[in-house]
């Protein structure tokens, strides 16, 4: 028998302001009986991932396998619960000899690390066993990680529009279906796409880009990705529109493109994937496969500042493996330096927070179907990933950059007009 209260020791570390009851499996409760959420830990298992991965990383794996259950929201949108619980400035983290006191108050034996949740993908150290980090064949690894889940449980998030990265929003009301069809449509006019052109999409996810491209400017476009899910349900998709004469989706890296001199490259959320380290490469691939006086429209993901540091480890071991921040200087930078003219640069950051939002109500819409296809630890991994990521956006942690560039001859020719005209 435990000599510490679960619940008390977990609530000594809580802020008194959040508005959270906590319940555990000895029978223990804490905090005030109506809150309007609860956190219920129901097991022995769920303690030891508490004890045995302090912080964020621990609370998820108790949480992907049901051993902490939390109510007061839909578990596809814990947008209530996780907003509230950012607005709290007080945390605390205990100190050596404090932690030392409530795991030996609680039983040594927690101390035992049980088995890691299904959904997490290997520690950092341990993945060199696949390659060398943004190999070719360690980034086929990670892309499948995540894009590799279920093209059914992607429609039921993403909507019809198959479209995973940030919409365009011309009005607050405007829904996502549309905002996706305005964000392709900003990339097109940005890329000044013309009727019988040839456009590269790089990372082109589910061809959203490549078929738009195709049915609204007459454009012939070739999509490469590393997901072969991705690719399959692209195929059927372009075949259904009737769009097979002008669009193509590739199971295939980017590097391994075999045709070059197109007229317009998009690369529409990889650069996230691929490093920063590998930047110059990557500027310089897709430089090298645009004709003198073509275009690139680089969106991705970045941070406010261009310190280095690393992923934290839900984001690392859950949801994008590998994958890499900066700002938006260090990618300007490097897009230079590959020999590319900068034209335009904006941050459309509040924009990803509307469509994380978006997604998030989707899931919690559709969540017994999700649930159904994917298994509920995975859906309960999305509704956090997606939520938090929301939160970063709305409070300025994260950005979302549109960079776009010529590649402007010797002789310093871009085609590019005086002014923009999109």
């Amino acid at each position: 028998m435990s000599t510490i209260a679960i619940a008390d020791a977990l609530a000594s570390f809580v802020p008194e302001e959040l508005p959270v009851h906590i319940t555990a499996y000895d029978g223990s409760s804490a905090g005030p009986p109506d809150a309007p959420f609860t956190m219920d830990l129901r097991t022995e298992r769920g303690l030891s991932y508490l004890l045995t991965a302090p912080g964020d990383l621990g609370v998820v794996r108790a949480y992907v396998m049901g051993d902490l259950v939390a109510t007061g929201f839909n578990p596809g949108d814990p947008y209530p619960l996780m907003s509230a619980m950012r607005n709290q400035k007080r945390w605390r983290m205990p100190g050596p000899t404090e932690a030392l006191e409530v795991v030996r108050g609680l039983g040594w034996r927690h101390l035992d690390p049980p088995p890691v949740p299904s959904q997490e993908h290997l520690p950092r150290w341990r993945r060199v066993v696949e390659g060398l980090r943004h190999s070719k064949q360690r980034d086929s690894a990670a892309i499948s990680h995540h894009y590799d889940v279920s093209n059914r449980f992607y429609e039921l998030v993403l909507g019809p529009s198959m479209t995973y990265t940030c919409a365009l929003f011309p009005t607050a009301d405007t829904s996502l279906e549309d905002a996706q069809f305005a964000k392709y449509d900003l990339i097109a006019r940005k890329l000044d796409l013309q009727p019988g052109q040839r456009l590269l999409d790089v990372g082109c996810g589910w061809g959203g880009m490549v078929m738009h491209a195709a049915r609204e400017y007459g454009v012939r476009a070739l999509g490469v990705t590393l997901s072969r899910a991705q690719a399959d349900w692209a195929k059927e998709a372009i075949d259904r529109a009737g769009l097979g004469d002008l669009a193509e989706v590739r199971f295939m890296d980017y590097r391994d493109v075999p045709e070059g001199d197109f007229d317009a490259v998009s690369s529409i959320g990889l650069t996230e994937h691929i490093g920063v380290r590998n930047y110059p490469s990557y500027f310089a691939s897709l430089r090298d496969k645009l004709r003198p006086g073509g275009r690139l429209l680089n969106h991705c993901i970045t941070r406010p500042d261009n310190r280095r540091r690393e992923t934290g480890p839900f984001i690392d071991r859950y949801v994008f493996p590998d994958g890499e921040l900066t700002g938006m200087g260090t990618v300007l930078s490097a897009a230079q330096d590959a020999g590319l003219e900068v034209q335009h640069a904006e941050n459309l950051r509040p924009h990803y927070a509307m469509t994380l939002a978006g997604w998030n109500r989707n899931l919690a819409a559709h969540w017994d179907e999700a649930v159904a296809e994917v298994g509920e630890g995975t859906a309960r991994v999305w509704g956090l990933y997606m939520t938090g990521s929301r939160i970063a956006f709305e409070r300025h942690e994260l950005e979302l950059a549109h960079v776009l560039a010529t590649r402007t001859d010797a002789k310093g020719v871009s085609g590019y007009p005086l002014r923009h005209t999109f």
